[in-house]
């Protein structure tokens, strides 16, 4: 049985998230809990979905039934129940930015979210279907308030960098989501101006769809284009990720926010061996900042940054920062990814150089992503054969083949080409000055390898 994907269980709640699902994975992570330490006890939070009330219940039912102690911490971001987590468990149920229909379950332990190895656990003891334990063995429920704690320790965090905010004015979109119980609190107490849209939480999510994209925060952008604003930030449903937008109404590419705040990391750190950990379609601009400011980047596959934060301290690295597009690790804070964090440092950084000022350093070469069909079936021998085929074709400065065949050229262009997880795709990046010709030299190859595989 494979439950969890790269961020937990998500899935529509009438055929795949039910409450017996929840019911089901409560008492096994309980079980499980228990078995390492007889006095686990798990925070459970939820987001604003309109199923969250049902599976929250479902969850706490789960783990009483098991003997794990419950501590329930109410509609909070993602966020503020992995800071929760810290010392314990936690549950939270939420789908992030999928949509209304969708709900989820992450897990996470002591701060951080699950490895692969206890998802497993969890998925072998749901399958094997244990029941309760003995009657005088269930346990008990209390409830704890964590949004000050959480929001204070944000505050503290973000002042150790950058300058005072007085002055400095922000447009959040909430995304009617979380991030509206702590992005705007955070930065008011910071001392910035702010003005909110879409932050009343409501789980139908009226205001726009709740991944944000360039196309769902054309209100953001518009109302910072007209308006009299530093920049602005866009959240999804439960407040991990976090979008930039600058005082043009224009998106600042994902990965040149990475850069930048992965050279601030670097550049203030005080330790032998600062790395930024990162994911292999991440940019090249990336390594050039992190690079000139004196550090090093380690690549992981996607979907487990925590993954990397661990090998790279395993092979005597200190890691300042870890991030994919949209989702930020900070390792002086703590080991979840906090978008809610990122907005507070963002906007320490803007007060101090101005966010054209931080984007000046940064190269922004033209990126593309592609997709090119290919059954799921051919994927391993399409893979095997761009192995070989891909280089030969292109002459790169380097090839990597960890997470997919990833090539970097002299001019610091580069391409990855990697099999999609959940859809009959091969996967093609590209960053280059001409990359509408990088792009269909690397799909001509995929393509090829397609057809004869």
């Amino acid at each position: 049985m494979e439950l969890f994907g790269t961020a937990g269980i998500r899935g529509s709640v009438t055929e795949r998230v039910t409450p017996e699902l929840a019911l089901s994975v409560g008492r096994a992570a309980g079980r499980a809990a228990l078995e390492s330490d007889p006095s686990a006890e798990f925070v459970v939070g939820r987001d604003g979905r309109t199923s969250g009330p049902g599976l929250a219940a479902a969850m706490e039912a789960g783990l009483l039934s098991a003997g794990a102690d419950v501590v329930r911490i109410g509609v909070v971001p993602t966020p503020a129940l992995a800071f929760a987590s810290q010392g314990r468990r936690g549950v939270m149920l939420t789908a992030s930015h999928n949509p209304p229909t969708d709900n989820g379950i992450k897990m996470l332990v002591d701060g951080q979210e699950y490895d692969r190895a206890l998802e497993q656990d969890i998925e072998a003891r749901v399958e094997a279907d244990a029941p309760p334990v003995a009657w005088d063995h269930w346990a008990e429920r209390g409830t704890e308030d964590v949004l000050d704690d959480y929001r204070d320790a944000i505050v503290d965090f973000a002042r150790g960098h950058g300058s005072d905010l007085d002055g400095l004015s922000i447009a959040v979109d909430c995304g009617n989501g979380m991030s509206a119980l702590a992005t705007p609190q955070v930065l008011r107490d910071l001392g910035a101006h702010v003005v909110t849209l879409n932050a009343q939480i409501d789980g139908h999510f009226p205001g726009r769809e709740s991944k944000p994209t360039p196309e769902s925060l054309k209100d953001l952008r518009a109302f910072v284009a007209d308006g009299d604003f530093d920049f602005g930030i866009g959240h999804d449903g439960d407040s991990d990720r976090i979008v930039i937008v600058d005082d043009e109404g224009d998106v600042v590419h994902e990965d040149t926010v990475i850069a930048i705040v992965g050279e601030h990391y670097v550049r203030t750190s005080d330790v032998a061996d600062p790395v930024v950990v990162t994911t292999p379609n991440a940019s090249g601009r990336i390594d050039e900042r992190v690079t000139e400011a004196g550090g090093r980047v380690e690549r992981v596959r996607l979907g487990a940054l925590h993954e990397g934060i661990a090998s790279a301290r395993d092979a005597g690295g200190d890691v300042v920062f870890a991030a994919e597009p949209w989702k930020h690790i900070h390792p002086s804070l703590g080991g979840w990814i906090d978008g809610v964090a990122s907005a507070a440092l963002i906007a320490r950084l803007v007060a101090e150089s101005g966010l054209d000022g931080l984007r000046a350093p940064v190269t922004e070469r033209p990126y593309r992503k592609v997709s090119v069909s290919c059954p799921d079936e051919k994927k391993t021998a399409v893979m095997a054969a761009l192995e070989q085929s891909l280089p030969a074709e292109m002459d790169p400065e380097s090839v990597d083949t960890d997470y997919g065949v990833r090539l970097e050229f002299a001019d610091a262009s580069w391409t990855l080409v990697r099999p999609s997880g959940t859809e009959p795709y091969i996967r093609v990046y590209a960053e280059a000055d001409d990359v509408d010709a990088l792009v269909d030299a690397v799909t001509s190859v995929v393509e090829a390898e397609v057809t004869e595989a």
